[in-house]
């Protein structure tokens, strides 16, 4: 593994600093969030994904969360399937949002089922084309795939409970531990790992060895739905009746572990990989298993994460063990190009883990990492005068995890709302810390068009003022 920061020591700021930081960050929540909760977990989790919307409601809006638990062993490790209630804008009150207690669970956070793993969960990912599907990650060559609706609820029984994947896609030579994507087009998987390769899986391959086996009632993928046949009430499945699916192609063109795979926006055949070699790859697999484009020592130290512009396919995000994250556009990349990011941006203060563009605004993007910050970007203010002389690009700074923030999703249904997880254990009861928010829309929205309505309602706030 690379400098990822799970599995060796990240860089250690502070104590005093850390607090600081925090507490100023609390001291302005009222501020600078339309709406804010703290979770606290039981165990650290290494991931967390947003699900479809469930319902609709006059002042909240039903969602549905993914979030991993990682036990010391005395438990299995689990993935928590749960509902959220986000608040709609405008409606939290200043009152609400600041009043929380770091050691203390949402009320807006309702667990549904949990789901006994077999390893910890490095990643979740879920599938656009069916809500029910996700893919899991652990530390080994497999990926996941589990029909969460079909899934036993093991909540209160995890000492003794056993569950088994609906299916296991094998093809990886050694672990695979954190580059997983899905396709938002085609059921296809794409994943990396220790073993250098880049490996492509459809789901649907499995239905034609079913028909070919006497068990085809152990797993149908049937109009794009998982149907396992769960016994009712059983909490095990035996290992011969999860059926197994062989690759479509491996990709060979990085020299160390691949640390994150994704696909191309509009085409399921075109996806790009990173790794702790430090390069950037672009595939297609139209063309064949060697890369179409390879840009050497795209950053000074491992890549950890990659995303695709889902607005413009030309641009693409890398985050990196150099602490910054670069910008590049395929356009102007050459295979063999050595720093050919279109702009560079930095102000974490170590090991960027997690990058993601924003699906509400193309030119927005996050990224966090073992700093503790979550940080928020705009490449179209990028050469933009700025008179508060902040770093090139940076709008935005959430700053509420007491460590590092492993994983943070944007929500597609819930514009500009974010989940982020930080494994804080040391700092929080022994625990990890879910945090789900959405900051003020004063801070991203035009300065005229918030002027304008400040305006209208200037007797409010002064009133209240003097009052």
């Amino acid at each position: 593994m690379g400098a990822r920061g799970r599995r060796k020591k990240a860089v250690v700021r502070p104590r005093a600093e850390e607090d600081a930081d925090y507490l100023q960050w609390k001291s302005r929540i009222p501020l600078i969030y339309d709406w804010f909760t703290n979770h606290n977990l039981a165990w650290p989790s290494l991931s967390c994904r947003w699900g479809q919307q469930l319902e609709q409601k006059t002042y909240k809006n039903n969602q549905r969360l993914f979030f991993s638990e990682r036990t010391d062993g005395t438990y299995p490790n689990t993935l928590v399937v749960a509902n959220c209630e986000v608040v709609k804008p405008r409606v939290a009150t200043a009152e609400h949002i600041s009043m929380f207690d770091e050691e203390s669970q949402s009320p807006y956070v309702k667990r549904i089922k949990t789901i006994v793993h077999p390893g910890e969960v490095n990643r979740i990912r879920e599938f656009p084309q069916n809500s029910r599907i996700v893919a899991t990650h652990t530390d080994s060559p497999e990926v996941f795939i589990w029909d969460v609706d079909a899934q036993p609820d093991c909540g209160d029984r995890l000492g003794d409970a056993e569950c088994q994947p609906d299916l296991i896609l094998k093809g990886h030579q050694s672990n695979a531990e954190y580059a997983l994507a899905m396709c938002n087009s085609e059921p296809f998987v794409l994943s990396g790992g220790k073993d250098k390769l880049v490996v492509l899986w459809c789901i649907n391959d499995h239905v034609s060895s079913l028909l070919n086996s006497a068990s085809t009632a152990c797993l149908g993928l049937l109009n794009g739905s998982l149907n396992y046949n769960h016994s009712k009430g059983a909490t095990n499945l035996k290992a011969s009746c999860t059926p197994t699916v062989a690759p479509r192609a491996m990709f060979h063109g990085h020299v160390d572990t691949v640390e994150d795979v994704q696909f191309c926006p509009l085409s399921p055949q075109e996806f790009c990989s990173v790794g702790d070699d430090s390069c950037l790859i672009l595939w297609d697999a139209r063309v064949g298993t060697n890369p179409a484009l390879k840009v050497e020592r795209a950053h000074d130290g491992d890549i950890n994460c990659v995303d695709w512009n889902p607005f413009d396919v030309n641009l693409l995000l890398t985050g990196s063990a150099d602490s910054s994250v670069k910008m590049f556009d395929r356009r102007c990349m050459t295979t063999g190009g050595i720093g050919s990011s279109v702009h560079t941006f930095q102000h974490h203060r170590a090991a960027v883990l997690c990058v993601q563009w924003c699906p509400d605004k193309s030119t927005v993007f996050g990224s966090a990492g073992e700093d503790n910050f979550l940080n928020i970007w705009d490449h179209a203010k990028v050469g933009a005068s700025d008179e508060y002389s902040r770093p090139p690009g940076l709008f935005f700074q959430h700053a509420g995890h007491r460590d590092k923030v492993v994983d943070f999703h944007w929500c597609e249904t819930e514009p500009w709302t974010i989940a982020s997880v930080s494994d804080d254990c040391a700092r929080v009861n022994g625990g990890g810390t879910l945090q789900l928010w959405r900051m003020s829309d004063f801070i991203y929205r035009p300065m005229e068009e918030v002027l304008a309505e400040l305006e209208t309602i200037k007797e409010q706030i002064c009133y209240s003022t003097e009052a």
